[in-house]
């Protein structure tokens, strides 16, 4: 078959019609479909992706005082391809970055187009950087904008707050355990820069803006925080101690208003910071907790009915034959009220009502005061303490326990089991953070309080509160506790140091003191603690060594807080110059 020209012509124009359809499509799908995919790769072939930094969210206290600030700084950056003579950039460039000016040149000379000379420089430097590079007509170095974390407060606070780390990651503390709230997302571009070293914007499209961190707001108040901190200096002044505790809190709430221990560091000089001093010993120390620890036995023998107020113990005349060893009190007491065993520290009435109670039972009281697991707070490296369960217990433990032996706790634990007695029964779950908001303040998340159990009835609770109010007066242990127009509920502790292998040192205790106030309306918790502190012989008692600290503290919050005083305080003063302060409830067994 023999096709004419003009049937030729036309399947030739057909040809052709389909061909550059097909081209015409393909270049459409490359120039629209295809078009972000295509941009990205030649924006990465042909230019620098410079990264975005997100914001770190800031961190405040309660009343919105800023704890953690960002300062802005720059990464100075060279672009070898624009530098014609390293050595000239090297000699202006070099003072101003703390470099050898040989150094610096040979990483000039490298001609690679993106090379990271210094992070972490002052804006200010930055500039005077640019202004003696441009009066040489010299060019190359570039600034990215960044940031670096700065503490307004210095080294106050500094175990809760926690640092960053020099890939601007959380360490510790606050800053650590909200990371994924704090630290943002990134973003980046891509940008190509001429011959002179002016940036092109052909490919400003191919960018992604950074999400900004959210900002975390604390229940610390700073004016408490600064209170509790110049006393723990104060303290660390005068008794030289190894390690010097102070945590306030609400107790109807849980929120932490003061967190504070010795030794501290200073967080923008993380580098001289020894590992001791880094240490929050608030929620990774454990200790025995001595006498403090006879509200747990009281108020559980009080909430299973074993005992009233009228009950009255037997205290053995201040020796106690137990299991072959002697449990001793530091008075011959006779028969006791449950009131008058917490007002004067008696281990033997303490041992009587577990003993009563029984093992399992006091266990399970000690396991629902919250001992033997985590709080729970947003803090990192809190440990559960040490409660061993009965079947571990020997002949002496039921004895021993009661009295804050053959335990260990954290001060975080104290304080929540003292906030049980002060509200009226409930643990709550201690938390240090109030709420999130994001760079424009909006609220994002508000942090309530959790109520984890009842641990005791109100009644039990409020019959345990009356006596440890009569612990702070002349007929108590810690008078020296007192407050001046304030009714004071608190308990003493002094414990001897255990051995790391087993048993005690001879001449080093752990002295301590938990209150709170008002005793009809508690508006804060308040622990003080002093390890191992240098006083002479009989001097190192809870009565003698925390309560006054715990007074001075409780005295200075009452002010900030404006509370409103309702005993006289002429009657206080005097009372308290008649009262014996030594707390003698922690006699050692023999």
């Amino acid at each position: 078959m023999r096709w004419n020209a003009q049937t030729r012509i036309i399947l030739a124009s057909a040809c052709l019609g389909v061909l550059f359809t097909g081209f015409s499509a393909r270049l459409i799908y490359i120039a629209v479909a295809k078009h972000d995919e295509y941009s990205t790769l030649a924006a990465e072939k042909n230019s620098i992706r410079q990264p975005l930094f997100a914001k770190r969210g800031l961190i405040f206290d309660r009343n919105g005082e800023i704890l953690a600030d960002n300062a802005p700084i720059r990464t100075v950056v060279a672009d070898g391809t624009h530098i014609e003579d390293p050595l000239a950039v090297a000699k202006i460039a070099a003072p101003f970055l703390d470099m050898r000016v040989e150094e610096l040149a040979e990483k000039l000379a490298t001609k690679r187009p993106y090379v990271v000379l210094r992070r972490d420089v002052p804006a200010e430097t930055a500039f005077q950087i640019t202004r003696a590079l441009e009066a040489a007509h010299l060019r190359g170095l570039y600034f990215e904008n960044d940031s670096k974390r700065v503490h307004p407060n210095g080294s106050m606070l500094c175990h809760v707050m926690g640092f960053l780390n020099h890939e601007r990651t959380g360490v510790q503390g606050v800053e650590a355990a909200m990371e994924d709230y704090l630290r943002g997302e990134n973003g980046f571009r891509f940008i190509e820069r001429d011959r002179t070293g002016r940036e092109l914007v052909v490919y400003r499209g191919q960018e992604r803006e950074p999400r900004d961190g959210f900002n975390v707001n604390l229940t610390i108040d700073m004016a408490l925080q600064s209170i509790v901190e110049d006393e723990l200096d104060a303290t660390v002044k005068e008794l030289k101690p190894e390690a010097a505790i102070a945590i306030m809190a609400d107790p109807k709430t849980g929120e932490i208003l003061a967190m504070a221990s010795r030794p501290n560091f200073d967080p923008d000089a993380i580098a001289t910071a020894q590992p001791e001093d880094m240490k929050n010993h608030s929620v990774i120390d454990m200790f025995e907790p001595g006498s403090t620890f006879k509200i747990v036995v009281a108020a559980a023998a009080l909430n299973e009915g074993i005992i009233n107020t009228e009950s009255r113990i037997y205290c053995e005349g201040g020796r106690f034959f137990y299991g072959g060893k002697i449990l001793r009190d530091h008075h011959g007491y006779g028969m006791m009220t449950v009131h008058e065993i917490l007002m004067k520290s008696s281990n033997i009435g303490s041992a009587k009502m577990a003993m009563m109670m029984g093992e399992q039972s006091f266990y399970e009281y000690m396991k629902r005061f919250g001992f033997g697991e985590r709080t729970g707070i947003e803090l990192p490296g809190e440990i559960p303490g040490l409660l061993p369960p009965p079947a571990r217990w020997d002949k002496l433990t039921i004895t021993r326990m009661p009295m804050g032996q053959a335990i260990a706790v954290t001060p975080l634990q104290t304080v929540q089991a003292f906030s049980v007695i002060a509200n009226g029964g409930k643990l709550i779950v201690p938390h240090i953070v109030k709420s999130l908001t994001d760079q424009n303040g909006q609220l994002v998340r508000e942090f309530q309080p959790t109520v984890v159990r009842e641990v005791v009835n109100p009644e039990s609770a409020r019959i345990v509160s009356s006596a440890l109010a009569d612990v702070v007066s002349p007929k108590g242990t810690a008078i020296l506790a007192s407050v001046p127009g304030f009714r004071v509920a608190g308990k003493t502790g002094t414990a001897q140091i255990a051995k790391p292998g087993g048993g005690y040192y001879e001449n080093r205790y752990l002295a301590s003191f938990v209150g709170y106030m008002p005793e009809e309306d508690p508006a804060f918790v308040c622990l003080v603690m002093v390890k191992d502190p240098k006083v002479g012989a009989e001097l190192y008692y809870g009565g003698l060594v925390a309560a006054p600290i715990f007074s001075r503290i409780a005295s200075r919050a009452a002010r900030h807080l404006d509370l409103q005083p309702i005993m006289r305080a002429e009657a206080v003063v005097a009372s308290a110059a008649s009262g014996d302060p030594k707390d003698k409830g922690d006699a050692i067994d023999q």
